[in-house]
Order: structure tokens, then sequence, then C-alpha cells
């Protein structure tokens, strides 16, 4: 007989083992469309909220709410929270700046506040797919964990693995993780999962989607059998549906809204464009004022227009899976505080990455799925602002476009364009550049001047490396340095090699 949990186990701790293959609360009928019909609950869900002082959370979590500016949850978090702190599974599917973040991790942090994780052993875990998704749910929870006294590590590729595995070491209640990194650490004996009572699958799809589905599943099998998980996903297809019959228990089900994530306050955009002209068009969208997402198929695609727009006069970077992950956070900073106007990226930049009063997205090349159509396209709109979704598109591509918005249940409105015309600018605020060269400095971060020191001073030069790219680290947080991308380190450019000194022998026969 299945086990159904029941809504008043208030602690993570409490409960009987869990059997890990449920066939009781999911759908009889086969999946339509890519998507699966969402299970059915057996336990009736508790009903949702109005407020946050009606849910059962710490003072100082509400307390820290209100110093935010939180004021009242999305639809999302009233409907699941109730759940969430009753210890109950979750399934929620919400659009990207649904608020899905503070969905799960009020829960998570309510439910772990007062508990004190041993080293290397977090009490729970919150997996993602993208090292920027990582750092913002980070961010977001930053300050709500800082409320309860709770630590937290962030454990992503592309960073210092040994300041990673020193968090860890040091003891973190909540870890947030890519799972390519969290495999390496736990392989390394740096972390396990044995204690974790909370998990939380971000952009679940994502991670199907980009091959983590074996990694996910021994990572989900290492986590304690009864725990609470909660999955949250803006698309849900049949990969998900694996993961939802083979972890969760009797989930409470909400759904936001369809899976298409049509959002009110969004317009979409198909604009017809000439081959010969789709450069200069793209050129005079990227000049507009104000700030724009644009999004291309690959790195090198990427290079060449930030280099094309940086030689025409708009200030532009480029984000992309090629660059090193202090200058993605570096391009994402100067993004956010308007340092730079146009970002063009990869699909690196398709999830995880908010930034408010972002009102328009160009997709320069049209996506391969409907899925990634919507996501690139949740960068803007996002928790009831409004935006538009451009999509440029050439003859050759009409048709397959078609297809596409057909899937994603959406309607655009479609116009044929040329550079320099007004319709263009009207739908986009395409003008022309200046024409005058610009350079994006990269930010100068003033490093604290060592104090001298004998012997061991080499050793300390190497340590130190690992370090490049943070700052603001606290016991057990690693936080990214926003200011800084490869810069320089000890008079050297960050990654070179130290160059060797020569050897003198002090009186006792010892390297000085």
């Amino acid at each position: 007989m299945n086990r159904v949990r029941t809504n008043d186990r208030r602690r993570s701790g409490g409960g009987g083992p869990r059997r890990s293959q449920q066939t009781s609360g999911r759908r009889p009928a086969a999946p339509q469309g890519g998507e699966f019909a969402l299970p059915k609950t057996i336990t009736p869900a508790l009903p949702a909220v109005e407020s946050f002082a009606d849910l059962d959370m710490p003072a100082r979590l509400l307390a820290a709410l209100g110093h935010e500016g939180v004021t009242s949850p999305f639809p999302i978090q009233a409907a699941t929270l109730p759940n969430s702190l009753a210890g109950r599974d979750v399934l929620g599917r919400g659009r990207t700046g649904s608020g899905k973040t503070l969905a799960f991790g009020l829960a998570l942090l309510a439910r772990t506040a007062g508990q004190r994780a041993e080293p290397r052993r977090p009490l729970a875990l919150v997996l993602v797919p993208t090292r920027e998704l990582a750092q913002q749910v980070t961010d977001a929870l930053a300050p709500y964990a800082r409320s309860l006294g709770l630590r937290s590590a962030t454990v992503v590729g592309g960073m210092s693995i040994g300041r990673q595995a020193g968090a860890l070491r040091g003891g973190a209640e909540v870890v947030v993780a890519t799972p390519g990194r969290l495999k390496d650490l736990i392989d390394r004996g740096d972390c396990h999962l044995g204690d974790v009572a909370i998990t939380v699958l971000d952009e679940a799809d994502q991670m199907t989607d980009m091959g983590f589905m074996p990694q996910v599943t021994a990572l989900l099998d290492q986590v304690r059998p009864e725990g609470q998980r909660m999955l949250f996903s803006a698309t849900l297809d049949r990969n998900v549906d694996r993961l939802v019959r083979r972890y969760l228990t009797d989930p409470v089900v909400h759904s936001v809204d369809p899976s298409a994530g049509a959002v009110t306050t969004m317009e979409h955009h198909v604009l017809h464009v000439l081959d010969t002209d789709k450069h200069r068009a793209t050129t005079e969208i990227a000049a507009r004022d104000g700030r724009v997402i644009m999004f291309l198929d690959t790195k090198h695609a990427v290079d060449r227009l930030v280099k094309h727009l940086l030689n025409s006069g708009v200030r532009a970077a480029g984000l992309h899976g090629g660059k090193s992950q202090p200058q993605r956070t570096r391009t994402l900073a100067q993004f956010k505080d308007g340092h730079v106007t146009a970002l063009v990226a990869t699909n690196v930049a398709a999830r995880g990455i908010h930034v408010d009063n972002l009102d328009l997205v160009v997709n320069v090349d049209p996506p391969s799925d409907h899925k990634d159509y919507l996501h690139r396209g949740g960068r803007t709109a996002r928790a009831g602002e409004s935006g538009s979704v451009v999509t440029l598109v050439t003859p050759n591509q009409r048709r397959d476009m078609t297809r596409l918005m057909a899937s994603a249940g959406i309607t655009p409105q479609v116009t044929p364009v040329r550079s320099g015309e007004a319709e263009l600018s009207r739908i986009t605020g395409a003008q022309a550049p200046s024409g005058v060269p610009v350079v994006i400095a990269v930010p100068v971060v003033e490093r604290p001047r060592r104090a001298a020191s004998g012997g061991g001073s080499s050793s300390r030069g190497r340590r130190g490396r690992s370090g490049q790219g943070r700052t603001g680290q606290g016991a057990a947080t690693q936080q990214t340095r926003t200011g800084q991308g490869r810069g320089t380190q000890g008079g050297r450019p960050a990654g070179e090699a130290p160059r060797r000194r020569p050897r003198r022998q002090s009186a006792g026969g010892s390297a000085a």
C-alpha cells in the first residue's frame, strides 16, 4: 500500500520509508502533444492563502518579506506554500517570472530553520540546470536565509571547486547546485546527501533537455527516501513525467497557466525580413533607446554580432557557454545596471536570468522548438510587467516558424519590415546607430594589498588563484563577483601561471 504523507507533518525528518516507484495518483492517459496529463492528488490540497501572514512561517521570515517589499504572494506561491510548508510533495508548473523561486524557497527555508548541518552534509538541496539560474536562486533566497541564520552554498561548474568544497566543509544547510558539479564534489568525498530531507528540482524540463536525467536521478536516489520533493517547471514533457512518477508521492499539483505560457502582458511579433536586410535591421534594433536581449544560435555568431555592434556605436556584450563564469557574471551585471544596452546571447541566457523592466527580446535566429521560444521570451513581461518578443524570419524560415508558434499556442502579429522604415521603429524602437565605435571597459576592482611576509608566499599565491572572480564570501556561501572578469592577480593576468622566481638559499639552506 502506498504511503500518503499527511498535512500535519511539520518537520522534514518524519515519516516512514518511501517507495521509489509510485503508481497511484498518476494519469492513465497517454501524453498529448509532448505534454502529459497532470497527476491526480489523492489527499486534498490545503486551500490557497491571500497573504503571507496567513501562512505558518517564522516571524523572522515574515519580517524579511516585508523588508524586501514582498507584500502579497503570486498565485503559484499562494497555492503551493500552504501545502509545501506542511511537508507535501509539490508539482508546480508556471511560466518564467511567475514566482516559482519563492514558492519553493520560502517553504524550504521555513522547514529547515532551527537545524544545523554537519560538515559536508547539507539538509536541503535545490538542483538547477545552469550557473545563471543557480546564482539567481541563491541571490533571491539570500535575505531570507540570513533572517533565519541559515548558511547556503552555491555549487556550479566554472568556479573554484576548492572554494565550494570549503563551503561544504564549513557546514551549509542549503545547497543550490547544478548536477554535474555536485556529482564531482560527491565523488571527491566533499559532499554527502544522506541528510537532505527537502529536495527541489527547478526548471526540471531543461535539465532533462540538456541530458542531465541520469545525473539527476542518481542524485535523487542519494537523498533521504522519506524526504519532501518539489518539482517546478515551465513545461511538462514526458521526461519530466518520469521524474514525477518515480520520485513524487501524492503530490499537490498547481499549474499557473497552460504550458504554452501565454502572458497577457506580452506581445508576440514575427517580422518578415529579407536575407539581405536582416543584418542591418538587427543593428538598428540593437541601437534602440533602452535595453534588449538578442538571441542567436551559436557562440561564434554572438561574438561576430557583438563586434559589429560595438563598431557601430552600440554598447553590446555577449553571453554564451564559451565565456568564463566571471565574464558571464560581469556581463550580466553591466546589462542590469545599463552599462551594456544590448545583450547578445545563445540559449545559455534563456533561463535563470531576471532583469527588471526589460521590455524587448529579439530572436535574431528563430529558436528550434516552442519550449526554447517560451523561455527566451520569458526574459520579458515578468511579474506582471509588459514586454514584446520579436522574431526575425527570413522567407525560407516562415513555414517552420508558423508550426513553432502553433505548438506554443501563440498567434503572433506578422509584419513585413525593412531597415530604416517606420514600422520597424514602431514595433521595436529601432533607429540608426551612431557609427562611433564604443568600448565596454572591464571594471577595475581594487584588490587588497597583501601584507609582506616571509616564506610560504608562493603557495599562498597559488591558492589565491582559486578565488578569482569572487568576493563577499561568507562562512558557507560562494558568491560571484559582479564587477570583475579576467582581471589581474598579483600583477599578472588571471589564469596565467606564476612566474618562477629564482631560488635563493638562506643561511639555513632553505628557500628564501
